[in-house]
């Protein structure tokens, strides 16, 4: 028991290591391969998935794939994700990396993965998402939102939600508190796509060319969006 307890520290401990590491163009893609897997699996996840009236809603999509939750005693949460939003004149804009980390005082014992997608809803979220760093629960307000083919008409998140967050764990959905995460900009992840540090309002406002190795990302993006218009 001594054992696994220590190693789970350990692995705790290193969690900041491992965000801290430089990326390479390699991991950079392989994340937006995992990335635009996630976003199909938990959009079509049956009778879980993601309403079509919020996927209709949304200016910006963000998606974690792999979000490491672990805890021993201190709770954390540390991941790299990439988001895209919607331009005036139509289209997806150039993706833009992001580091999301953050803790919280819990009694859990344990690690997991959970893949995360976050859907910005209104203008004061996409201002947030802008930004090189904010955080959520203190300047940006994030909540679960509504699973099914359809939202009820009786909830109020198209009203008062700024982010609204979809989660799995182990293949199914699962609750997650982001309260207190800091979302960031990934500047290694941004060199090694772009080739030059690139600020994420140029990569979210239309400033920059996709990358060819975005294009399977920001194509899905687009497909659950047009499918979600033609319901």
């Amino acid at each position: 028991m001594k054992l696994k307890i220590c190693s789970l520290v350990v692995v705790l401990m290193g969690f900041g290591g491992l965000l801290q590491a430089d990326q390479s163009k390699t991991d950079v893609v392989e994340r937006l391969e995992s990335a635009t897997k996630v976003l199909h699996q938990i959009v079509n996840a049956p009778d879980k998935g993601i309403p079509d009236e919020v996927l209709k809603g949304a200016k910006c999509v963000a998606v974690v794939p792999g979000l490491i939750k672990g805890g021993f005693i201190i709770a954390g949460k540390h991941g790299r994700g990439v988001s895209t939003c919607q331009l005036p004149k139509g289209g997806w804009s150039a993706p833009a990396f992001f580091v999301i980390s953050g803790g919280s005082w819990g009694a859990q014992i344990g690690v997991e993965s959970v893949d995360l997608v976050m859907l910005v809803m209104n203008d004061e979220g996409m201002r947030h998402l802008l930004a090189d760093k904010f955080q959520i629960g203190g300047e940006a307000a994030a909540a679960a939102g509504p699973v099914g083919r359809h939202a009820e008409a009786g909830t109020d998140w198209k009203l008062e939600a700024q982010i609204l967050t979809y989660s799995r764990a182990k293949g199914l959905f699962a609750g997650i508190d982001l309260g207190g995460s800091v979302v960031e900009r990934d500047k290694d992840s941004t060199i090694a796509i772009y080739g030059k540090d690139l600020p994420t309002r140029a990569a979210l406002d239309g400033k920059a060319s996709p990358p060819p190795e975005a294009r399977p990302f920001l194509a899905e993006v687009r497909r659950v969006k047009m499918r979600a218009r033609s319901k």
